[in-house]
């Protein structure tokens, strides 16, 4: 008998142990399917949190597309705005210098009769538009010409000094240049006239050195204000 009991005792502990082991695995299976279901609904936030970000940043792209190209627009109509305005001032620029011709040129009108003796003007322009002949066929505008017996007076007048135009003004007549472009005066003494409202000392200097006449702004009047100079420079 006692054998008999202690395998029945074996197999109730045995039936016993396995039946805490089975409700031990039942509470970690619940315990599991729990922390699935948590992980699972943790996983679904995130999904959601995943998606509202991705639209998040989609609106964001869609935002800096449209300021690119807000930006694009902007940069375009500036360059417009900026095109514009060149070519105003350049408008103004060019209305500017053909306002100060024409102040100059009666001037020089004067200039050629009182100083150089021109009784009688047998021709004068302005803003003459001239084609040499030789060479290229270049085209050349000159802002005043006035001729008469034995001489022509040559105008260049400027509503702003620059050190580029007064050495092309230079070259162009020690070069004897302008008789290219008016053969029919070749043989005449030319009297270069560099004009403007205002020029410093220094330019007026710079020119009498090179025998150019300065026809500037005086207190009432256009003035040659650099005539006994220039004059005294030529027989000395």
């Amino acid at each position: 008998m006692s054998r008999v009991e202690e395998r029945v005792d074996r197999l109730e502990e045995a039936l016993m142990k396995l039946a805490y082991a089975q409700f031990n695995t039942e509470i970690e299976l619940r315990q599991l399917s729990r922390e699935m279901k948590d992980f699972k609904d943790e996983m679904k936030d995130f999904k959601a949190e995943m998606q509202a970000f991705k639209e998040e940043m989609q609106a964001f792209k869609e935002e800096m597309q449209a300021f690119k190209e807000e930006m694009q627009a902007f940069k375009e109509e500036v360059r417009r705005d900026r095109r514009e305005m060149n070519k105003r001032w350049g408008e103004i620029a060019n209305k500017l210098g053909t306002v100060v011709e024409d102040i100059i040129y009666p001037s020089a009108r004067r200039v050629a009769r009182a100083f150089f003796g021109a009784e009688t003007i047998e021709f004068e322009g302005q803003r003459i538009v001239r084609r040499l002949s030789s060479g290229r066929g270049r085209n050349r505008e000159f802002d005043g010409v006035f001729a008469w017996e034995g001489h022509v007076l040559l105008l260049e007048g400027k509503a702003a000094i620059r050190p580029e135009y007064l050495r092309g003004f230079a070259d162009f007549v020690r070069l004897g240049a302008f008789f290219d472009w008016f053969p029919e005066y070749r043989g005449r003494r030319l009297i270069p006239v560099f004009g403007a409202l205002a020029i410093p000392d220094q330019d007026v200097a710079w020119l009498t050195r090179r025998r150019i006449y300065v026809l500037k702004m005086g207190e009432e009047a256009m003035e040659l204000v650099n005539f006994e100079a220039v004059e005294g420079g030529q027989s000395g």
